[in-house]
């Protein structure tokens, strides 16, 4: 299974994608979609979605997971950066790709084990579950710890899943 973890910004959006097998993780690629902030909102939403685009028609992963938005102290901040957010969910979700979303709380702790874990112990996990990956700056790797947490998530789900229709 390909998953593709997304970490949704108006300035830089990070993307990774590991591929799964078993309880086997493998990094696949990773990224961060830089966009200048002298551009429009419309520009830099447009820009997402065409560079999404490109990612979900090369890759085809089979699922995906979104960092869900934390709220800032500016509204409109939260606000616009929810809509950087929706272009990372409808573009899996157009190509009928099944999409999570977990909080940075979830992702940190099911990767370092505390919620409110720093960039750089997140940055180190991940390069730890992934021997090899080099990681393309902080956005890319939160992008590939939400993957990661997907697979542990979905992974658990199916295997309860499994064993429920098991012990039936």
């Amino acid at each position: 299974m390909l998953v593709l973890g997304l970490d949704p910004g108006l300035n830089n959006t990070g993307w990774g994608l590991i591929r799964v097998s078993g309880s086997a993780l493998s990094h696949v690629d990773n990224g961060v979609i830089k966009i200048s902030n002298k551009n429009t909102l419309p520009e830099r939403l447009s820009l997402i979605y065409q560079s999404l685009l490109k990612i979900v028609e090369s890759y085809s992963p089979n699922s995906a997971a979104v960092e869900e938005v934390f709220l800032n102290k500016n509204p409109n901040s939260t606000l616009k950066l929810g809509q950087a957010r929706g272009i990372s969910l409808l573009v899996p979700a157009n190509y009928g790709i099944p999409v999570s979303e977990y909080s940075s709380t979830k992702i940190k702790k099911s990767l370092v084990g505390k919620g409110h874990a720093e960039k750089e112990q997140v940055r180190v996990m991940v390069k730890h579950l992934l021997p090899g990956c080099i990681i393309n700056g902080y956005d890319a790797a939160d992008a590939l710890a939400v993957a990661i947490c997907h697979s542990h998530y979905s992974t658990s789900a199916t295997n309860l899943s499994i064993n429920l229709k098991a012990n039936k």
